[in-house]
């Protein structure tokens, strides 16, 4: 009963930030999922890369990250020029040119057991796959709340920095397409429960190898809960400017997409054998437990918005 309780409490706490954050303007936004981001690549370096081993290549791929976060966000504002994406894309060759003065790159050496201690070169597979797996994506879900508007108004509004930037946004935050996203992914993870808990015990699973408990069913529903939410997201709020029909693809693409970034997830933790990414959240696990279904199905509606409906 104490594990429900807290568990219930943290998860509605972790809700109200992030409704919070959502609707409070860009400044809250980029301040926590710049922190989740950061979060989750911590947890993602822990499970991936040994103890210890070199710190420099995780605060290097963390700098990238920030960078790259901060660079698609002020481009979508016109702060920046496109171009500008070129050097935190470019970033990560740096730590290449780093490895020339680090002097563990050129020797291999053995614990007392024997084992070959991991050489440097073998952490760059989780280096560059975090900012791949997980900063590129996050840094996508601007895209999303700066989806082209007609409004447009100070940028005093968005940062109390009118001093450096004497100018006018092009697009309006909005916070609420991404609360949209999200009670969809929610919508869909609940639906896949209920659906595999009740009906999907008897049929075919999904991934056996990689989660056992997943049935057809279950993300069948779950993508039917998914597309429900999205009509009367659509009915019943001013969260989508998309029309019915955009809005039940979106909803869609959610969908499958957090399925397969769940999967994903799944098979890491089982391959390197843990349970949870990390413990930040009492009775959820870690940041990466939550939001890996973001990571996938995010960015498959926001293609859909940059692609087909500008």
């Amino acid at each position: 009963m104490k594990e429900v309780i807290v568990r219930s409490i943290s998860g509605l706490l972790f809700i109200v930030i992030m409704v919070a954050a959502l609707l409070g303007g860009v400044l809250w936004y980029s301040l926590l999922f710049g922190a989740i981001m950061v979060i989750m690549m911590l947890e993602y370096f822990r499970i991936t890369i040994p103890k210890g081993a070199l710190k420099w290549q995780k605060g290097a791929s963390l700098a990238v990250a920030i960078a790259l976060f901060a660079a698609v966000l002020l481009t979508g504002y016109g702060i920046l020029e496109a171009k500008y994406l070129l050097i935190p894309a470019l970033m990560p060759l740096l730590i290449f040119i780093g490895n020339l003065y680090t002097k563990s790159f050129n020797r291999h050496t053995f614990t007392e057991q024997g084992a070959r201690e991991p050489n440097g070169y073998e952490n760059f597979p989780a280096t560059l796959g975090a900012l791949l797996y997980i900063a590129l994506p996050v840094s996508l879900f601007s895209m999303a709340a700066l989806f082209p508007m007609d409004a447009l108004f100070p940028m005093e509004a968005l940062f109390p920095m009118e001093a450096l930037f004497p100018m006018e946004a092009p697009v309006e935050f909005r916070g609420g397409i991404l609360l949209g996203f999200f009670i969809i992914l929610w919508a869909s993870d609940v639906g896949a429960y209920c659906f595999g808990c009740t009906m999907g015990r008897m049929g075919p699973r999904l991934f056996p190898s990689v989660s056992p408990k997943k049935s057809w069913i279950g993300s069948i529903g779950g993508t039917a809960c998914a597309i429900g939410a999205a009509a009367l997201i659509h009915s019943f709020t001013e969260l989508f400017p998309f029309s019915l029909a955009d809005s039940l693809i979106i909803g869609a693409l959610i969908s499958i997409g957090g399925g397969f970034g769940d999967l994903v997830e799944s098979q890491l933790k089982r391959n390197f054998g843990v349970k949870d990414s990390g413990s930040i959240m009492p009775g959820h696990g870690g940041m990466l437990d939550r939001f890996d279904g973001a990571l996938i199905g995010f960015p498959m509606a926001i293609i859909y918005l940059e692609f087909f409906l500008k």
